[in-house]
């Protein structure tokens, strides 16, 4: 017997000393992982015709007609930190993805129009950064051809910030550049915060992964490099000016007032994209667009485009309900279920109270435990409150926190970041003209496998979205909510287990394979292209090419969407809309030519933007109206009406056109903006239907929804219409800005 444990001590020993020696080699050792390269871009352009996709020949081409082009301006590589996380074997991902990856997917994958690089700047490396710039470059000089070239990339990053408070949140933001030579554009990324989680803390994980994914062992290696690499970065002089600072040094703006002065250093034409407000999983509870609505957090010059969807969901539609009350001393409170809402405090309170009844306990004490737990999840937030409860299943949630009866929403919906609530404020330091957010609508991927563009067919969740799941089953018990006895209270925030992790088996359910930005563009020029967004002739779409006008007509005068007028006559506007393309199976014959079949297999996942003759139909076209405050604190409320008109289109391929105009405007004198969405037929899309009642109660009630499975076997390679439902995909114009005439424009 004493032989027996000497010999098992003596393996334990050896085990640690194998393991011991991995995680010193993991931060010492530079044999043990390597440093992410950018990839190689395919050096053949397409035909500018071929990916233009007729976009122009339509019943309504006049004698100078618009481009309609698609983009995607918010794409992430494996020069992301999170990225490179999402990309590891161990969580399903595809391995990985650099910029150049992103080049050709846009180029040969999704044929978009144009696309922009944001990798996030808080891990962006400064020889990450030379490599992105570079990779940008290449990928626009395959496009041959200057005056019709058949691909635009555009150079940015993305301002990642999440404020510990609805107070000083302001949410993440992607900044753009015109340009992309070495002196029209900044040195190094600006992020929001300088270092996140020490590299030291993760090298243990990445140790063991390496150990237990042995196969794939060199990605975790590469994996350790990279935070190593970033972790060696100093952090600038923030007092410094921007022009003036090192290129090795780590740069960061705390507040968009900052961020704004040294994008002003550098003096280069860029845009601010907000993107991503309503979703829970990044924004604190209670976070509110009205907090940067003032002259120093907000330059509408550069911040006048908003991503209304991408693949983290719809943040377009206001409700009354709140996530989280404040009681008259501050305090923040759990609210009561509403219509569409069903909070997660509230459900975090009735799991508790019937584990605690079920357990006869005396009725007092459960209603105390119940009290407990509603509060213990408001002060954990809407990203980590479900952690409170212990054991509690996925059904055991229902639809909490959610916005049932939105469009594809964001996870754990917060309706005071949403677009439509933004669109209605106003600040009244200048009562004569206040300030108000002037944004044009744009849609975009969020994707983050190097992927732009990524919704242009309906297949493969897991890699096609955002639908990351553990593979290994140790490591997904490892992730997974701890049990708890039916008694129990709920833990309070100060004992949660950072190594739970998000409610990322809810989550999966939500996740999307992204949207598209549009724009009206006089050419496929990028100093064309750059125009329209900056001048808000732009629309978003939730993933398909839909085509879409929406113009004002008063006196044969046309104003078109994202622009700016004054009358004091009743407003007439026309909507005219071509569904998308039906999408053969399979890659167009140039692309199979250019790439090669094992290329599109790895990465067009054998899948490719591939547009038959026929459209979808244009089932319906809505109409929004919305009329920004008048004063201080005016309710925002009954200022949104969401639907106000609504329009059945024939059944056509011909498209569908509709007109309107607003009876109420003279009579109301005030300032009103409206936006169209045109909805098409219904058709099958990755987690179209989140909100898919499976079984419902003897009251009728629903208590179970469908949710994405997240088990090895729903995973599995070949599995790739896994999660379908029926969706109606669309897109939704920019608006058009209508002031009542009493006074200038607003020049916002």
């Amino acid at each position: 017997m004493v032989k027996r444990i000497i010999k098992t001590l003596a393996y334990l020993t050896l085990l640690l000393l194998i393991v011991a020696g991995f995680h010193f080699l993991s931060i010492y050792g530079n044999w043990f992982g390597e440093h992410e390269g950018p990839g190689q871009i395919t050096q053949l352009s397409r035909s500018a015709q071929t990916v233009s996709n007729r976009h122009t020949q339509t019943q309504w081409q006049t004698p100078s007609p618009k481009h309609i082009l698609f983009g995607d301006l918010h794409v992430h590589s494996t020069f992301s930190k999170d990225a490179f996380i999402l990309d590891l074997p161990a969580l399903g991902g595809g391995g990985a993805h650099p910029p150049a990856d992103a080049c050709d997917f846009a180029r040969y994958c999704s044929g978009l129009d144009f696309w922009g690089i944001s990798d996030h700047a808080e891990g962006l490396t400064p020889q990450h950064w030379r490599e992105t710039k570079a990779s940008i470059r290449q990928c626009n000089a395959v496009a041959n051809d200057p005056a019709n070239p058949d691909l635009v990339s555009f150079l940015g990053w993305e301002w990642s910030q999440v404020g510990d408070s609805a107070a000083n949140h302001y949410g993440h933001k992607n900044i753009f550049f015109k340009d992309t030579g070495e002196q029209q554009v900044p040195t190094r990324p600006i992020g929001a915060a300088t270092k996140g989680m020490p590299a030291h803390l993760i090298t243990g994980l990445n140790t063991l992964l390496s150990i237990a994914d042995f196969e794939n062992r060199q990605r975790y290696y590469d994996h350790q490099a990279f935070l190593n690499e970033y972790s060696q970065i100093a952090p600038c002089d923030p007092n410094a000016n921007s022009t003036t600072l090192p290129a090795d040094c780590e740069e960061s703006a705390l507040t968009p007032e900052v961020l704004n002065r040294k994008l002003d250093e550098w003096g280069f034409d860029s845009l601010i994209i907000p993107h991503g407000n309503s979703w829970g999983m990044t924004s604190p509870i209670g976070a509110d667009f009205a907090t940067q609505l003032n002259r120093r957090d907000h330059n509408p010059d550069r911040q006048g485009l908003i991503e209304v969807f991408s693949g983290h969901g719809n943040s377009e539609e206001y409700r009354p309900w709140r996530e989280v009350h404040y009681a008259d001393s501050g305090e923040r409170r759990c609210p009561a279920p509403s219509k569409g809402h069903l909070p997660g405090c509230y459900q975090a309170g009735q799991i508790i109270l019937q584990r605690c009844l079920s357990a006869q306990i005396e009725h007092e004490e459960c209603l105390q435990r119940q009290r407990d737990a509603e509060q213990h999840y408001i002060d954990a937030g809407l990203h980590k409150g479900f952690q409170t409860v212990p054991g509690a299943t996925i059904d055991d949630w229902l639809d909490a926190d959610q916005c049932s009866d939105c469009y594809l929403p964001a996870f754990n919906y917060i309706p005071r970041s949403s677009v439509q609530y933004a669109m209605a404020l106003s600040h009244f330091d200048d009562q004569q003209q206040p300030l108000r957010y002037r944004f044009g609508f744009i849609g975009s991927s969020d994707n983050h496998a190097a992927m732009p563009g990524s919704g242009y067919k309906e297949f493969d969740r897991v890699l096609m979205s955002e639908s990351r799941q553990p593979t290994q089953d140790w490591l997904r018990q490892l992730t997974a909510p701890q049990r708890g006895d039916y008694s129990d209270r709920s833990l309070p925030p100060e004992a949660l287990s950072k190594a739970l992790g998000v409610d990322q088996e809810r989550y999966s359910s939500f996740t999307l394979t992204g949207g598209l930005v549009a724009v009206h563009s006089d050419s496929r020029r990028r100093e064309d292209i750059w125009h329209a967004l900056k001048n808000r002739q732009v629309y978003a779409t939730s993933g398909p090419q839909i085509l879409l006008w929406f113009d004002m007509i008063n006196d044969n005068a046309e104003i078109n969407m994202g622009q700016e007028t004054q009358t004091q006559t009743t407003p007439q506007f026309r909507v005219r809309a071509l569904g998308s393309f039906k999408q053969r199976p399979g890659c167009p014959e140039d692309v199979i030519a250019s790439l090669g079949s094992q290329r599109i297999d790895s990465l067009c996942r054998g899948e490719c933007f591939n547009p038959s003759n026929e459209r979808h139909n244009i089932s319906r076209i809505e109409v929004v109206r919305i009329r920004p405050q008048n004063y201080p604190a005016e309710p925002v409320t009954k200022l949104i009406e969401d639907v106000w008109q609504s329009f059945d289109c024939p059944t056509s391929q011909e498209g569908c056109e509709i007109h309107f105009e607003d009876p109420d405007f003279k009579a109301q004198q005030r300032d009103t903006l409206y936006y169209v969405r045109a909805i098409q037929e219904p058709t099958l899309a990755v987690n179209g239907e989140p909100f898919f009642c499976e079984a419902t109660n003897e009251q009728g009630q629903c208590i179970r929804y469908r949710h994405c499975d997240i088990s090895a076997a729903a995973n599995q390679e070949g599995n790739i219409n896994h999660c379908l439902g029926m969706n109606e995909e669309r897109a939704w114009s920019s608006p058009i800005f209508v002031n009542f005439g009493q006074h200038d424009p607003l020049a916002l």
